[in-house]
């Protein structure tokens, strides 16, 4: 019976550990986080949470009794501080050392920080945690001003949150859209409107030099102030220990298909791997998604109990803002054509990428029959008619071609 050492008790390394025992691995498992929470789901913080209606215990992805009932050892507020591959232990901060027959590392990511040229930006905000997140919590409300630096998903998603609390929002985007670096212009634009008819305040093209808790200077003088300012300018894969023990990495732990990394006896798997995405010609890039954690997990537990590989799955994601449920399937890679199917102003509308006559991507937008359809697409390799796919009065399925 082989023993398992996870670390990183997050939503990827909590699901390994699951999949394990779901999977009959009879071995030692021991699950270490940094945390001092069990593992949880992160995408609500920067909407439920905020709003109130989420705590601790509903975001709990299994309750606190799974893992003694189950035979897992959950070690919380305890953080790994080096890995031994040779000897194929594991240290750990609280003094103590595991050996291990299979290493997984969860260890996530962590928020970008801003140049050093910005200030020292204490006490700013980020939103990674539960901790992270009760903090923003409480400088939101009737009469608060809340400036986001960044214009990704999640600060547009605390944004919304801050307007339905009462408080003031102003995005600050150094790009030219917001969105910019992850959907079309048609998604950026949509969002842009419908941000700017909740009241919030978007700034593209923002040159902010000066970063503090209570508000930004520009670099023309301009001060604005604030009673909190939230950062969210992306992630950082938190690789450091694997680079340290000689694992191949590169904006995060190179991983296969399995989650293995270049020790065939350690696995990684979320946010802190590069992995290949067999839709896209084993192109290798870094995911941030629950679903993807979910798959590396699944991947990891059938390496270990000897199960065959579950079929490769579609890389999605989503986000709730206002009233709004976007679902994304695939990624644009070479794309050379974008369809939009429905009426943008009507609030419910898809952006399809295409390469060719195949789909790579879709953006929808309250639109699940075309997220569903596009993600089946891209699956399957479906080619489809470019001109019935834009008809949004004929059936999304008949923009199939036959094979």
């Amino acid at each position: 019976m082989s023993k398992v050492v996870i670390i990183g008790a997050g939503h990827a390394g909590g699901s390994v550990a699951a999949f394990l025992k779901q999977y009959g691995h009879e071995g030692q498992i021991i699950l270490a986080g940094t945390e001092k929470v069990a593992p949880y789901q992160r995408p609500p913080l920067s909407k439920a949470w905020l709003k109130g209606e989420a705590d601790e215990a509903s975001l709990q992805l299994r309750a606190d009794s799974y893992y003694a009932d189950n035979g897992i050892d959950l070690r919380l507020g305890v953080s790994a501080t080096g890995i031994d591959r040779a000897a194929k232990t594991v240290a750990f901060d609280d003094g103590t050392t595991e050996t291990y027959d299979y290493l997984v590392i969860a260890t996530g990511s962590r928020a970008r920080r801003l140049p050093a040229s910005c200030g020292t930006g204490e006490g700013t905000l980020e939103l990674r945690t539960t901790v992270d997140a009760e903090q923003l919590k409480e400088a939101l409300g009737k009469g608060k001003r809340l400036l986001v630096i960044g214009g990704g998903y999640v600060g547009l998603e605390a944004a919304a949150s801050a307007r339905a609390l009462g408080a003031e929002a102003v995005v600050l985007e150094r790009m030219e859209r917001v969105l910019q670096r992850v959907a079309s212009q048609t998604l950026s634009d949509f969002y842009t409107r419908r941000h700017t008819a909740e009241g919030v305040q978007i700034r593209t093209g923002a040159d902010v030099v000066t970063v503090a808790a209570d508000g930004v200077v520009f670099a023309d003088g301009e001060t604005l102030s604030a009673d909190a300012v939230l950062v969210g300018i992306g992630a950082i894969a938190n690789d450091e220990m694997a680079q340290e023990a000689g694992l191949e990495c590169g904006d995060g732990i190179v991983v296969d298909l399995e989650a293995r990394t270049s020790d065939p006896a350690i696995f990684a798997v979320g946010d802190v791997t590069r992995r290949p995405l067999p839709h896209y010609d084993g192109i290798m890039h870094r995911l941030e998604s629950v679903p993807n954690a979910l798959e590396q997990a699944k991947h990891v537990a059938c390496a270990i109990t000897g199960r065959p590989a579950p079929a490769p799955e579609v890389p999605w994601f989503w986000s709730d803002q206002y009233d709004v449920k976007l679902q994304i399937a695939g990624l644009p890679f070479g794309a050379d054509c974008q369809v939009v199917r429905g009426d943008v102003d009507s609030g419910s509308f898809a952006v399809f990428h295409l390469k060719g006559d195949k789909i790579v991507c879709v953006e929808a937008v309250n639109s699940a029959p075309s997220f569903m359809f596009g993600k089946q697409a891209i699956g399957k390799g479906t080619s489809v008619d470019a001109e019935v796919l834009a008809d949004a009065e004929a059936p999304i399925k008949t923009a199939a071609i036959a094979a």
